[in-house]
């Protein structure tokens, strides 16, 4: 948790006011501050405001510069309190953050992960921003939080005002249910809701900039004596690459890392990363913005029947038809709101069918396997360009694993991407962000727009003489071979154990020479691997993690970290299963208790998962 921005400590008292400026002065500040940006001018105002409150310390005056509420007895202060998996209700956790203390409230900023849940019961003004990652499930630093909140050792919350955000994707039937759950229990535990919950699609900053419009009011309102935040020190004059302000990074490398007859082809990129502007961790991922695919943006064309060169107007932003479908509109993912617009128009029963209330399986299946394309051929329906441009979703930049320890690669960057690409009903489709990266020819050959999406809950642990266990199936290996760099470049003590499963050995065993080499020269400790079609019963890494149970059971017991990279829907439960029946069969510990263990093992980031 960050610590609290601040001056020094003084006992309340009258604010003396300000001797009226010098004239010569006043001129002079205001000819430097125009070469100042507000970060700055901010750090200025707290850093001469805490001397001038030195010096009247020093001197024995009584005037005081006021203190941070959050520190000072008995005056209100605002905790704004997120729960994310990919970033952006962290992001939008820090801009509400800096918006409060920008006009001299009180508030503190906390991950979810380092919240005692117990802490809730002091709360007076909480703001909660809280993602649902797939469908339904919470981020995994929040699941402690969560289960703390529906026991029965939950408290009454008379004492807690609260208003939430939830940040969901609509392509899944269970859309913002974590906000959803949390915002009612923390209601029926006696909670004031000062706002209504706001529910956000990937599309999230118009509704997320609304609600944060609210809660700076409720905070300007409740909160007592505004406050003049300190930072520690004045913001770096060279801003990173974020999601807003991505940088052109070039590609130096891509190679294919599969067999050519593989059914699930992944190419190995290296991309240029200068450390100021992408400065990364391992466990850490790079965000990319891409083009839609060519091929992909015509058969939009051709169905929608216009001129691709046509002018579309929105929101105040011109661009032709195809420029839109190609930069920025989602037309390989097919979201809830789509879904619902064109069955509007199509009026077919089949489709009404698949999408009712009484039926989320099929629905789930429908947002998760089919393509805009495959509804816009099936089900046909009128639209006029600019009608279908403002019902798609906006384009949103694609997250990937970063592969690669800067200790061992320098100012590079290497990522595992899959690519998306088969047939349904003779019809080829494409993956938007993985046909871009892995295509030569299609625009990513000399640059990609990228940005760092820190993943601090997915780091290595700090102490090095602890044992890891990283088990990534697929691409889901990406960040153990970051893993695995970084540890070996700093002589890290502690051992390491992989898990790596794909559906061939020959074909489809990715890294295999780095691996296989790790292992000979003992940085890699255990290697156990799954090649599910290689025999006539599919295998895979579960099996291996309950064959090798005894000893995975002991690595834990002795303090080892262990790591779950890869599919959400599948894999990830299938793994947290198998450890469940590890914990359960070597250990003394009941399958309640064993769950226990592993709870504490995520509060205390001993057991982090990314899952995707």
């Amino acid at each position: 948790m960050p610590a609290h921005n601040g001056l020094m400590n003084a006992s309340p008292a009258t604010l003396m006011p300000a001797p009226a400026p010098d004239p010569q002065l006043e001129s002079s500040l205001l000819a430097l501050s125009r070469n100042l940006d507000a970060g700055t001018l901010r750090y200025l105002s707290g850093f001469l405001a805490g001397v001038a409150a030195e010096r009247d310390r020093a001197a024995g005056n009584d005037t005081v510069v006021a203190k941070p509420a959050a520190d000072a007895a008995g005056i209100a202060r605002a905790t704004v309190l997120y729960a994310s998996q990919t970033g952006n209700g962290r992001r939008v956790a820090e801009k509400l953050h800096r918006q409060l203390e920008s006009q001299g409230l009180a508030a503190r900023l906390v991950n979810v992960a380092d919240f005692r849940p117990r802490d809730i019961a002091s709360e007076k003004l909480l703001y909660l921003i809280v993602s649902t990652h797939g469908d339904g499930d919470p981020p995994d630093d929040a699941r402690a939080f969560i289960d703390f909140l529906t026991s029965r050792k939950a408290p009454r919350l008379e004492q807690l005002s609260y208003t939430v955000l939830a940040l969901g994707d609509s392509s899944y039937p269970k859309y913002c249910e974590t906000g959803r759950a949390l915002d009612q229990r923390l209601a029926a535990l006696g909670a004031i809701r000062l706002a209504d919950r706001a529910d956000c699609d990937v599309d999230y900053q118009a509704a997320a900039e609304a609600w944060s419009g609210k809660a700076l009011e409720i905070a300007r309102d409740r909160l007592q004596s505004p406050h003049i935040a300190m930072l520690s020190a004045p913001p770096s004059q060279q801003a990173a690459a974020d999601r807003d302000a991505p940088v052109a990074t070039e590609v130096l490398a891509r190679a294919l890392i599969t067999a050519r007859n593989s059914d699930h082809p992944v190419t190995h990129l290296e991309l240029a990363a200068p450390a100021g502007q992408l400065a990364y961790e391992p466990g850490d991922a790079v965000g990319i913005w891409h083009h839609n695919p060519a091929q992909v943006v015509d058969r939009f064309v051709e169905i929608v029947g216009a001129d691709p060169d046509s002018r579309i107007a929105i929101d105040g932003q011109e661009n032709s038809l195809r420029g839109w479908l190609t930069e920025h509109r989602e037309i390989t993912r097919l979201a809830r709101p789509f879904l619902d617009a064109h069955a509007a128009r199509a009026n077919n029963s089949t489709l009404n069918q698949l999408r009712a209330d009484g039926k989320p399986d099929a629905l789930r299946s429908l947002l998760r396997d089919w393509q805009p394309l495959d509804l816009l051929e099936r089900f046909p329906a009128q639209w006029s360009a600019g009608d279908l441009v403002r019902a798609l979703r906006p384009l949103t930049p694609r997250l990937y694993s970063i592969a690669s320890s800067r200790a061992s690669v320098g100012d590079e960057l290497h990522l595992t991407v899959a690519a998306v690409d088969y047939l349904r009903d003779g019809q080829q489709r494409l993956g938007a962000a993985s046909h871009f990266l892995t295509t030569p020819g299609n625009g990513a050959t000399a640059s990609v727009r990228a940005y760092i999406e820190p993943n601090p809950r997915f780091h290595l642990p700090a102490d090095d003489a602890r044992d890891i266990i990283m088990i990534g199936p697929g691409t889901g290996v990406a960040p153990f071979r970051a893993f695995l760099q970084h540890r070996v470049e700093s002589g890290a003590r502690g051992r390491h154990w992989l898990f790596f499963g794909a559906r061939h050995r020959f074909s489809d065993f990715l890294y295999q020479a780095e691996w296989l080499e790790a292992r000979r020269n003992g940085t890699l400790h255990r290697l156990d691997v799954a090649f599910s079609r290689d025999q006539s019963e599919k295998v895979y890494v579960q099996h291996r993690m309950r064959e090798q149970g005894a000893e995975l059971a002991r690595w834990l017991e002795n303090g080892a970290h262990v790591y779950v990279c890869g599919d959400a829907q599948r894999m990830a439960p299938d793994v947290h299963e198998a450890l469940l029946d590890v914990l359960t069969r070597h250990t003394s510990r009941s399958h309640e208790a064993a769950n226990e263990y592993l709870n504490e093992l995520a509060s205390e980031r001993r057991y982090a998962r990314d899952v995707y």
